[in-house]
């Protein structure tokens, strides 16, 4: 009898052991499409054995007591996981990078629209104005096609340049909400850590569900830098950011934000290792390191977007003179500090060159002592810039100085100064490399608005006519448009080519373009890799329907098998008991 009733019990096993199998792949089957959730694989054993000895026996006798879940295997690879997490974030730096580069290549239209280069060089730019200037200086509509090709020649540069600055600031917004989501993904982590610690302490239950959020969480936190993992004994998670500890098993070590007071740029920093209050930060990115695969550095969408953006808006002034060992550890390592360096360097070159061609200087041979315009007493040493006054043309007033064409906004080009000799000086006002109101930036420079409003005063005539009359003066035309065949500029300290002003810029587009297909070329190909790695992690943690239909096939028939068992033993039982008695 104790026989047949224990058999009753090995039926009921097989009923609970697949109705629990069955749940469990219900539960895979409704979580197919669900992001991150990995696969339960039900595991069947045998319960333990009762081993009886009986005086008739020969041998030990022993009796089954049915089937149950050995275990439920939450499967995943860890070498997977880590690989499909560094590519992630490789592909996370080189895309965000191709957008920058490509979003700059916009902006200079030169894929569409009306280039940058049509209103420097082309039929209808800069250039051809003056060609036409050289012709005749004196005519009233050359001097006018000058003066509207320069405006627009200006306005267009300032358009470029305040574009890549407007874009800099929206780099420096993406800036702000990826340390946003970095932080908030932390505190994901560590709250996940903390219940996975409390339902698993019992070491009955694993948190199956919970992990996984948790695994999606860090998948994600691995497109924004470099992390690496660790589990403890207790279930829970250290993630180290960037080589530095971000969340352990109660703690979430914040990444904080130091904004700049003058550019609003913000730079990030970890709260936990810096004295803001002493001003010491403890930065998570070092901008002027070298980024390269060999380095193994060149991961994550934040170090991209704080490399791409830069520390400032850059100008000529950051270009100028500057070592290599200085450019690629300063612009070289930025795409938006670079292209606005490069590009005011253009512009500057072009606006100084014109300007000092209209009105030339030359250097003091002795000091220079007197009262300026405002009526201020002034020493100036031997060698200072000064209006060469005996070779300046002029224009059809005749008066001195002579106008620039580009003009300092808040900046005149010349001080008058009455000198202590009886001669009059106009001493040229230096571009201050530390303040830009009195540089040559495309940000800081205008058409002169005399010539606006009377052409006539752009210089055309010289001074040594006879009879008070000013003869054209055809050489400053000629002198104006062989401006643009001059070999005069360099592209960057590496650059040992000299070049002119058009090979300037299609150098400089050249090279932007060179860069935007490596790093596109690149992303594509680690968006390739990265969705083959997820795909081999699919094949272990992915729930195929067609399987997991399979195996409810399976279980239902263990079900009805078990089923069945249980019928035979009570139909058995009840013919022992009304049988027998």
């Amino acid at each position: 009898m104790a026989n047949s009733m224990g058999s009753l019990f090995i039926g009921v096993s097989g009923l609970q052991t697949s109705q629990n199998a069955l749940n469990a792949t219900a539960n895979n089957l409704a979580n197919v499409d669900t992001e991150g959730y990995v696969r339960e694989r039900i595991l069947q054993e045998d319960r333990n054995y009762l081993t009886v000895n009986t005086s008739t026996a020969i041998s030990y006798q022993q009796t089954g007591l049915g089937v149950k879940i050995g275990d439920v295997i939450h499967a995943r690879d860890i070498f997977l996981d880590k690989m499909y997490r560094t590519q992630n974030g490789r592909s996370g730096f080189y895309s965000t990078t191709f957008e920058a580069i490509d979003e700059v290549q916009t902006l200079f239209q030169e894929l569409e629209g009306t280039a940058f280069q049509e209103i420097l060089t082309g039929d209808d730019g800069l250039w051809v104005a003056f060609q036409e200037f050289a012709k005749d200086p004196s005519d009233s509509a050359t001097q006018n096609l000058v003066i509207q090709k320069a405006s627009l020649f200006a306005s267009r540069a300032k358009a470029v340049y305040n574009g890549l600055k407007t874009y800099q600031t929206n780099l420096n917004q993406q800036v702000a909400d990826a340390i946003d989501d970095i932080n908030e993904l932390g505190n994901t982590i560590r709250d996940l850590n903390l219940q996975i610690m409390k339902i698993e302490a019992g070491g009955v239950e694993t948190a199956m569900n919970l992990r996984d959020v948790r695994d999606t969480a860090i998948d994600k936190l691995s497109s924004y830098g470099n992390i690496s993992c660790s589990e403890l004994a207790n279930g829970t998670v250290k993630v180290n950011f960037e080589g530095v500890s971000f969340v352990d098993e109660e703690h979430v070590y914040e990444i904080g934000m130091q904004t700049d007071k003058q550019t609003g740029f913000i730079t990030p920093y970890w709260t936990h290792l810096s004295k803001p209050a002493e001003g010491k930060y403890y930065k998570v990115y070092n901008i002027a390191e070298e980024i390269s695969t060999a380095n193994k550095n060149d991961i994550g969408s934040l170090k991209a977007l704080l490399f791409a953006r830069g520390d400032k808006n850059a100008n000529y002034q950051d270009l100028d003179g500057i070592s290599m060992k200085e450019y690629d550890d300063t612009l070289g390592n930025s795409v938006m500090m670079n292209i606005e360096a490069e590009l005011d360097m253009l512009v500057h070159t072009v606006v100084t060159k014109i300007n000092d061609l209209l009105a030339p200087n030359i250097r003091s041979a002795a000091a220079i002592t007197g009262t300026d315009e405002n009526g201020n007493t002034v020493s100036y040493p031997p060698g200072t810039k000064i209006l060469d006054t005996q070779n300046c043309c002029v224009g059809a007033d005749g008066s001195l100085p002579p106008q620039e064409l580009f003009v300092r906004i808040g900046c005149s080009r010349y001080t008058q100064v009455a000198g202590d000799d009886g001669k009059t000086y106009y001493v040229y006002n230096e571009e201050d490399p530390g303040d830009t109101s009195l540089q040559y930036t495309t940000s800081n420079i205008t058409i002169n608005q005399k010539l606006l409003e009377s052409e006539s005063l752009l210089p055309s005539y010289t001074q040594n006519g006879k009879d008070g009359e000013r003869p054209v003066a055809y050489k400053l035309g000629e002198a104006l448009s062989e401006l643009w065949e001059q070999d005069s500029m360099f592209l960057s300290p590496h650059d040992t080519t000299p070049c002119t002003f058009s090979e300037f810029y299609t150098k400089m587009i050249g090279e932007l373009g060179t860069l935007g297909d490596v790093f596109g070329s690149t992303a594509a190909g680690l968006e390739g890799t990265t969705l083959a790695t997820d795909n081999a992690r699919q094949q272990v943690i992915g729930v195929s329907s067609d399987e997991e239909l399979t195996n409810m096939i399976k279980f239902q028939n263990a079900y009805n098998a078990s089923s069945r068992f249980i019928n035979v033993i009570s139909e058995m039982l009840e013919t022992i008991i009304y049988r027998l008695g």
